[in-house]
């Protein structure tokens, strides 16, 4: 069957996000606002009463968006941002919380856990290249969200942390892991995953988990300045280099546990405390 294709706003010309839905204004607001520029699309999360967290409906939406670009090959580029005050606080354990109490065999949170890692295959996969736009906080699940995205440029206000182990989780989110290690290096990720030590724009950029650093009124031409020239790039060839990086980037993972994660997190959370 065919993925359904993703309802966008009509094209615009600048980077501002619009609401999908406008009559949704005074209702709950949609987890995702889109907007389509030529062949770049803009998703923006939306915060929640939870705040900037990722719950299961934004995960969702985010793999309805992924799975509708299969049947858009002329989106080429997808923009990855956040409305509210910061791009993401992380996952949702009041969703996990909830999903234990309804279901304590932890098959319900299995199920909510392994959304995680159905997104960051789908943001690895897409033919689309994905660009992470990065202020606020950047914590948890965010940064392994936006680590999964093919460039990063962030707010040099932007501030991250992995604060799992602090919580008493394990790191276990999506399969971010090995991909974190692939990209900025195990040594300095095994640190700052054992001391959840917060860490700025300027470091992040050192680390390789921020491509590019700017002001925040600046960041939109940052982005603008990736997405212009991808723009006019050969289609074939930008999927063909996006394939070959993914391609070299998992062979790297060679006892990639992503599969896992879900299950090592739901495990540590129905054991007795």
């Amino acid at each position: 069957m065919n993925s359904p294709t993703i309802p966008v706003a009509p094209s615009a010309p600048g980077p501002a996000l619009e609401p999908a839905h406008p009559s949704d204004a005074t209702r709950t607001p949609a987890p995702l606002t889109l907007t389509r520029t030529g062949p770049v699309l803009h998703v923006g999360l939306t915060p929640s009463a939870q705040g900037d967290v990722l719950s299961s409906a934004v995960l969702d939406a985010l793999i309805a968006v992924l799975a509708g670009l299969h049947d858009q090959p002329d989106v080429r580029i997808l923009v990855l941002s956040s409305q509210g005050e910061d791009f993401c606080l992380g996952a949702d354990r009041r969703e996990y919380q909830d999903a234990l109490a309804a279901d304590p065999t932890g098959t319900t949170l299995r199920r909510v856990a392994d959304q995680a890692h159905r997104l960051c295959q789908a943001l690895e996969d897409t033919h689309a290249i994905t660009i992470a736009r990065l202020h606020g906080k950047v914590i948890g699940a965010g940064l392994a969200l936006a680590a999964f995205c093919d460039l990063r440029a962030g707010a040099d206000t932007t501030r991250f942390r992995m604060p799992e182990i602090g919580i008493g989780l394990a790191p276990a989110w999506g399969g971010a892991m090995g991909r974190l290690i692939t990209e900025a290096g195990a040594s300095r990720i095994r640190e700052l995953m054992l001391t959840c030590d917060d860490f700025d724009a300027h470091t992040a950029h050192r680390l390789g988990l921020l491509h590019k650093v700017a002001p925040l009124d600046e960041l939109d031409d940052t982005i603008a300045a990736w997405t212009r020239p991808l723009a006019r790039r050969s289609p074939q060839a930008l999927v063909l280099t996006k394939r070959m990086l993914t391609g070299y980037a998992k062979a790297a993972r060679t006892t990639d546990t992503a599969l896992l994660d879900a299950h090592l997190l739901t495990a540590q959370l129905t054991q007795p405390r």
